[in-house]
């Protein structure tokens, strides 16, 4: 006898990537965290959080934090819902317009596979399509997938390529439902889709405060969209899904660009340096518009990722096809780069 749905049942579950315990000596270039301190700002807005602000449930659409990303990213901010960390605002979006056989998910592969496990929970039918040869969005084939929710992640993860925005903007023409550009990476990236929303009421950019803000674990992410698509999501979401703590330093990180600009421009620099060293010893590095760069091994893949890890440093491998070959490294700091190397060089003689 089971406890639980047919689906839940049937599911494998979303595996996130070795979280070592806190002051583990390990070099963590694994889950794409920033390398990079979170702001000051959002530092001192932690300091002074009042213990009134804890006694009392938060603002429900954590205004403060929405004037912020409006001020920031120049949309109205009764166009944004504010989540649990963007991972938040995907489920609440599945919840609300995906579920069977008829409202399908359909996205390309591979990518981020949070997708698959939300649209599991659901259930929804669930549409794979992969992509062409160097990354090539294979749009007609989404577009006749006739998805209620196609979900599109530029930049994408694991391959950390950028989907040019013409595509991005046909797809969005084309496409019957939903499109949720997912832009956690957007902060180091050459470009952005916010301005989609703008042009189609049926598209969803999604943002995350956990790379480009160095805040992974106080989660919190948007979405901005049209209000009369937002208008749907607000009848799902929880009331109180984003704490004052969050809503308290979110807002001050947003507000602090110049940091964040800093910090990121940091990340780009080592991303280069790193994907050259890389080439030099004998790896072949996709172009990237993440903080993380996924590489072609000059050698076994896994025994890398195992030699790594037992010389205390973790990089990502993903087990799967078309993945087998590759390693995915997170951008570290200058000093994390250098020890990462060196170990690969005695791994590789």
């Amino acid at each position: 006898m089971s406890y639980f749905r047919p689906a839940i049942d049937a599911m494998k579950g979303y595996v996130p990537g070795e979280q070592p315990k806190p002051g583990t000596p390990i070099i963590k270039l694994n889950t794409n965290e920033n390398p990079y301190p979170p702001s000051p700002q959002a530092m001192e807005a932690l300091r002074l959080v009042a213990g009134e602000s804890l006694r009392r449930y938060p603002d429900p659409f954590a205004r403060d934090f929405c004037n912020a990303v409006s001020d920031a990213l120049n949309v109205p901010a009764d166009w944004v819902i504010v989540g649990n960390g963007s991972d938040d605002v995907l489920n609440v979006l599945i919840r609300s317009c995906a579920e069977g056989q008829t409202r399908k998910v359909v996205y390309p592969m591979p990518t981020y596979v949070l997708y698959r496990t939300l649209s599991e929970m659901q259930p929804a039918e669930i549409v794979e399509v992969p992509y062409g040869s160097n990354f090539k969005l294979p749009i007609d084939d989404l577009v006749a997938a006739n998805g209620a929710v196609t979900f599109m992640a530029s930049p994408n993860s694991p391959s950390g390529h950028s989907v040019p925005l013409n595509e991005l903007r046909e797809l969005a023409r084309r496409v019957s439902g939903v499109l949720a550009i997912d832009e956690a990476y957007a902060d180091f990236a050459d470009y952005t889709a916010i301005d989609l929303v703008k042009e189609f009421d049926n598209v969803i950019v999604l943002r995350t405060m956990s790379k480009g803000y160095s805040l992974a674990g106080l989660r919190l992410g948007f979405g901005v969209a049209n209000p009369a698509l937002l208008a749907g999501l607000f009848k799902v979401k929880d009331s109180y899904n984003i704490d004052a703590v969050a809503i308290a330093v979110g807002t001050a990180s947003m507000r602090d660009q110049a940091y964040k600009n800093e910090c990121a421009e940091k990340v780009k620099e080592s991303r280069s340096k790193l994907a050259v060293d890389l080439k030099n010893l004998g790896f072949i590095p996709m172009e990237s518009h993440g903080n993380f760069i996924l590489a072609t091994a000059p050698q076994d893949a896994e025994a890398l990722y195992l030699g790594l890890k037992d010389r205390g440093i973790l990089v990502r491998y993903f087990k799967q096809i078309g993945l087998e070959d590759k390693l995915r490294i997170s951008v570290g700091t200058p000093e994390q780069n250098d020890l990462l190397l060196e170990a690969l060089i005695s791994l590789i003689k």
